[in-house]
């Protein structure tokens, strides 16, 4: 799946690759059938040149179908939808201090601020006071 920039947001596509033609390297399609928001055919067709330069076509509603369509017989597969590798997570080390900011080193102690309060004491009162 590819993503088309259209409406102030990136929408997800189906991408197809295309047999390559005039010196180029690499080509691919990517098909927006609708966009949510304005609902146009959004086509977009990326091809690289053997020297690392990028040209896009990009065409809009009818002449997408159009375009879209005189490509079909060029496409040489689809790339397939695939979920990415979200690595397990680690939960008895947590990356935030008790203060709430990042730690970057859980084994430097010299950035703890252990006692940084001092006790409380209680009165015959029952008021609660820190000492400072």
């Amino acid at each position: 799946m590819g993503y088309i920039h259209c409406c102030g947001a990136m929408r997800r596509t189906k991408t197809y690759f295309v047999k390559p033609e005039d010196g180029f390297s690499l080509c691919r399609v990517d098909y927006l059938d609708e966009c949510p928001v304005c609902g146009h055919t959004v086509v977009q067709l990326t091809r690289k040149t053997e020297d690392n330069k990028v040209s896009i076509i990009r065409k809009v509603n009818q002449k997408a179908v159009k375009f879209f369509d005189r490509l079909k017989r060029l496409i040489l597969y689809e790339q397939e939808d695939y979920k990415p590798v979200i690595p397990p997570i680690n939960r008895n080390n947590w990356c935030y201090s008790e203060f709430g900011k990042k730690r970057f080193c859980s084994s430097n102690l010299s950035t703890l601020k252990i006692g940084k309060y001092e006790n409380i004491d209680f009165y015959k009162d029952d008021n609660v006071i820190l000492k400072s």
